[in-house]
Parts: structure tokens; sequence; C-alpha cells
């Protein structure tokens, strides 16, 4: 009894917040998974407050000290900037209400979520904490996370480096990279979509200079390496356990 309580003191609780389901799951300090990936619906509407009580339970169920979490939207030092799907009150096919988009902008979800666990959370970008979970540590990694809609993330020589969320941003035909390459578009024509997701990889290849291009999320499991080979860059599939990986990085480095 002894030696799992000390032991449990080394785990990280990993959340992967996604704007269809969230993921939890037990990590040691290396990012492997001591359990089953748990997975619940993400509440819906997802005011900061229903999201704060829905993980607080959550958290609350289990012994660990240390969580660390991702969050499906633009995010940094602890806030959030743009909440992402999150703002559509009823999930991903309901369009985005204003007041409620405006009601996520600042608010500090580290610090709520550790004042109402009373645990330390740290809270990053889900892309980001994907990357945690798959870069290398060599060259330009560009990471790029395929679910509900489509994320980014940059390290180079193993450093994470700040840049946009690209998810809004509008790309082909006045669509955005989220609608052009989220479930719901590659559930409709899943040919179409790797097409695009061809054309992305190329576009931020280029912008960003990348020499390997990761790719993450529920989604990455239905792609080849091979399907990529006109593009003169390494892509390495990872799958959507990278950010319950990268969740041991948050406290281990």
């Amino acid at each position: 009894m002894v030696s799992q309580n000390l032991s449990a003191l080394h785990e990280v609780l990993a959340i992967d917040i996604g704007a269809t389901n969230t993921k939890f799951c037990r990590v040691d300090a290396h990012g492997e998974m001591l359990e089953p990936v748990r997975k619940r619906p993400t509440p819906y509407p997802c005011t900061p407050e229903r999201l704060v009580e829905f993980l607080r339970e959550r958290i609350m169920q289990g012994g660990v000290t240390m969580i660390g979490a991702g969050f499906p939207g633009e995010f940094d030092d602890g806030h959030v900037i743009r909440p992402g799907n999150l703002s559509r009150p009823g999930g991903v096919t309901t369009e985005v209400d204003p007041a409620l988009e405006q009601h996520w902008r600042g608010f500090a979800l580290q610090d709520a979520l550790c004042r109402a666990t009373q645990r330390d959370v740290r809270v990053v970008n889900d892309a980001r904490l994907a990357a945690l979970g798959c870069v290398e540590g060599h060259g330009i990694e560009l990471v790029l996370t395929l679910g509900t809609g489509l994320g980014l993330a940059l390290a180079v020589d193993g450093q994470m480096k700040k840049v946009r969320d690209v998810g809004a941003e509008v790309y082909l035909d006045g669509q955005t990279f989220d609608q052009l390459l989220g479930e719901r578009s590659r559930s409709l024509d899943e040919e179409a979509w790797l097409g695009i997701l061809d054309k992305t990889i190329a576009k931020f290849t280029s912008e960003f200079g990348a020499t390997t291009v990761h790719l993450a999320g529920g989604n990455a499991r239905r792609v080849s390496p091979d399907y990529f080979s006109d593009l003169n860059v390494r892509i390495v599939i990872n799958g959507n356990q990278a950010p319950l990986r990268g969740a041991a990085k948050l406290f281990y480095g």
C-alpha cells in the first residue's frame, strides 16, 4: 500500500479536452499510460464554469495531484485567448455564439481549475500538448493535430515556439482549416480531405521550413506517410495519444 501511494505521487492525470470528447488517462513521469484511456462527451453549451465543474468532478475521483491538460483553442499563460469550437453552444455543427465566445475570452482556466481542485493543474493549447508528446528534439518539427478541427504547434531543436492558432483561419473557398480538415469534412469525402491535407502540409512546411511533420490526433491513424510521398519532408504518424504522453512533460520536462 505504501509503495502504491508513493508511486501515485509521481503520476500525472493527462486530460485532452476536445471539441467533441474529452479524454483522461493517468501517465507516469515518462508519459507512459498507466491505464486505459477514458473518454467522456464534452458538455454543451460549454461555458467556462461548466467546463471547470466537468473537469473538477473527474480530477477529484482519483488521488493524482498533478494534472496536465490541453485546451482546444488559442491559449496563453493560463488564459483563454479564443475558445475555438467551445463557443458553439450545441457543438461543432452549430454556429458560434458571440456572447459565449466573449465570456470565454481572457478566462483564467488554469487558476480556476487549481482553485476548484486544490491540485497542481497546468494547461496549454492542445496542439502544444500533443507536440510535447511526440517531438524528437532535432531540427524544425511541425505538429498538426487532426480531430474535430486542425491544430498546429512548432518545435525547433526540441524547444517549443509560440505560433498562432490556425484553426479559424480561412484557407480555401471561404472555409477555415477547421472546416476543411475537421472530422465532419473527412466523413463526407475522405479523398478530398486527404488532398487538402496534402496541400496543407506543403503550405506549412514551406512557411516554417519544417524538416519533420508529425501528424497527431484521432484522424492521424487514417493516413499513411506513403500518401505524402510527393512532399519533400519526413512524415511521422503519432495518433491520438500524443497529448496524453505530453502531459508528463509539463511537470518533468
